[in-house]
C-alpha cells in the first residue's frame, strides 16, 4: 500500500498527527480559563499559565511543509548532529538530537518500502547522554535502491511516546512523513558501507532538507 504526504503549499503549517492526546486537553483548559477570566480575577490569574502551555503546545507539535532537498539519503530530523561514528559492520551511523523546540514529525530519509517497524522497550534517560543507547525506540528498516537502510527514533528523558505514521510494507517517497517522537529525544541513521557523510558534528539539519551523503 502506497503512503504519500501532502504537497507543499505555500509554507503552510498544520498541526502533526498523535498530537491530540496532549494537544485537546491543554488547548481547552486554556479556553475555559479565558471565557472565566472576564468574570473572575482568580481565573484570569489561571487563564495565564494555561494559555501559555496551550501555546507551547501548539508550537511543539507543529508540521510544517518542506520543499524536498537532493540527494541519495536526507535527514529524517529537524535538530543538531550529535555525533557521527563509524559502525563494525562498514556503516556510519549519523546520530541527531532533537530538543524540545525542534520540529518533532519525523521523515523518511529515502524513498522505498518500509520493510520493518520494531518496537524495542527500554529506558528514558536524556537523549544526548551515552546511556541514550538503551532507550526506548522505534527501529525502521527500509528497503531502498541503496539496500537496506536503518534508521532509530530514541524517546528521551521527557519523550515516553513514539508514534509510527506507516507499517511495514508501505511504499514511501523520500522525505514522506512517517512518525512523530513527543518531546526532546534523537534520531539515528545508518549510510551504508561507502557512504560518507556530508554533514558534521553540530551541524544543524532540517527533516526532509538537509543532505547527509556525500557525492
Amino acid at each position: 500500500m502506497p503512503y504519500r504526504s501532502s504537497p507543499p503549499s505555500g509554507g503552510r503549517v498544520r498541526l502533526a498527527r498523535g498530537a491530540s492526546p496532549w494537544l485537546i486537553p491543554t488547548v481547552a483548559t486554556a479556553a475555559v480559563s479565558l471565557a472565566k477570566a472576564r468574570r473572575s480575577g482568580r481565573w484570569a490569574a489561571a487563564a495565564v499559565p494555561a494559555t501559555a502551555l496551550a501555546a507551547s503546545m501548539l508550537w511543539f507539535f507543529r508540521d510544517p511543509e518542506r520543499e524536498i532537498g537532493q540527494g541519495r539519503v536526507i535527514s529524517p530530523a529537524d535538530g543538531v548532529v550529535q555525533s557521527i561514528t563509524p559502525w563494525p559492520d562498514g556503516r556510519i551511523r549519523v546520530a541527531i538530537f532533537m530538543s524540545p523546540l525542534n520540529v518533532h514529525v519525523n521523515r523518511a530519509p529515502v524513498a522505498g518500502t518500509v520493510a520493518s517497524v520494531e518496537h524495542i522497550p527500554g529506558t528514558y534517560v536524556p537523549a544526548f547522554d551515552k546511556e541514550s543507547d538503551n532507550n526506548e525506540r522505534v527501529v525502521w528498516r527500509f528497503a531502498s535502491e541503496l539496500g537496506d537502510i536503518e534508521m532509530v527514533q530514541i524517546a528521551g528523558a521527557v519523550a515516553r511516546r513514539i508514534v509510527p505514521y506507516v507499517p511495514q510494507g508501505c511504499k514511501i517517497e523520500q522525505g514522506d512523513r512517517i512518525g512523530l517522537i513527543r518531546f526532546g529525544s534523537r534520531v539515528d541513521v545508518y549510510l551504508p558501507e561507502g557512504i560518507e557523510p556530508a554533514v558534521e558534528v553540530g551541524e544543524r539539519t532540517t527533516a526532509g532538507v538537509t543532505r547527509l551523503d556525500r557525492d
